[in-house]
């Protein structure tokens, strides 16, 4: 079924399925949000970033949303599976510094060369620490452990291979690193709303980190799914514009 969806800026609203909601509606706020991000996919929006000079590939609210988290937990350790150009972690390492506390730990199975260099010649480069090899390999979970104190508090994003199982057996790897009260972070469950959009696959549906983490929640009654409070809001809008959602797994405090 083909949905109905209309933008009549002149007239001020949204028409959905035979609704209409005025611009000033929440609804008609999420109802854009949701096409703009479908067409942000399809023409690759997010490849257009840098953070302090590295290629960054993620929506700026979702680094302006974890920001708020990583300020209010301030990690002594930040880990994150998924290198590419380096800019996530040089952007984590930037809090770090401005909070005056904490690291970085940049888990890849393959960082290229140039990549490495350009990360490695960075100004922030002591914050933050390479490991390369599959993230989900026991040997590599184990060397990414032996960098973290057992009384340090540590904050983790997974940004891999998004597929279920990875995201799965990421879940269940460094799910124990994580600080009660701190978060694990299943990036790009956006995956599940594309399937048809250019650069997708059908199997995108069930296969995707939303279904790692529904699946990981079953069985692990100390982490819940919590959407994070907002800082700062005095506006109408109470929903995340997200690559991200249902993302945030809080570990409880005992």
């Amino acid at each position: 079924m083909t949905l109905q969806f209309e933008y009549d800026e002149s007239a001020g609203i949204v028409r959905f399925q035979g609704h209409e909601f005025s611009l000033d509606d929440p609804k008609a706020f999420d109802l854009v949000s949701k096409a703009w991000l479908r067409v942000g996919w399809d023409t690759k929006y997010v490849y257009s970033f840098s953070w302090l000079g590295r290629p960054v590939i993620q929506l700026p609210e979702d680094m302006l949303r974890v920001q708020e988290v990583i300020y209010d937990i301030k990690p002594d350790v930040i880990v994150e599976t998924g290198v590419a150009h380096g800019g996530s972690l040089v952007f984590y390492a930037s809090l770090c510094a401005s909070i005056g506390k904490g690291r970085v730990i940049g888990i890849d199975i393959e960082i290229r060369s140039h990549n490495r260099t350009a990360i490695e010649e960075h100004r922030l480069s002591p914050l933050i620490y390479l490991v390369e090899g599959s993230s989900i390999d026991h040997v590599v979970v184990q060397s990414v452990k032996d960098q973290i104190g057992a009384s340090e508090t540590v904050l983790v994003l997974l940004d891999s291979n998004h597929s279920k199982d990875h995201v799965l057996a990421e879940l269940e790897a460094y799910s124990a690193l994580v600080s009660p009260g701190s978060y694990i972070v299943a990036c790009d469950g956006i995956m599940q709303q594309l399937v048809g959009a250019p650069r997708t696959a059908e199997h995108w549906s069930w296969d995707n980190p939303l279904s790692a983490v529904k699946e990981f929640l079953q069985y692990h009654p100390d982490f819940e799914c919590v959407e994070p409070a907002r800082v700062f809001n005095e506006g109408s809008i109470s929903n995340r514009v997200t690559y991200w959602p249902k993302a945030f797994l809080r570990k409880q405090i005992n």
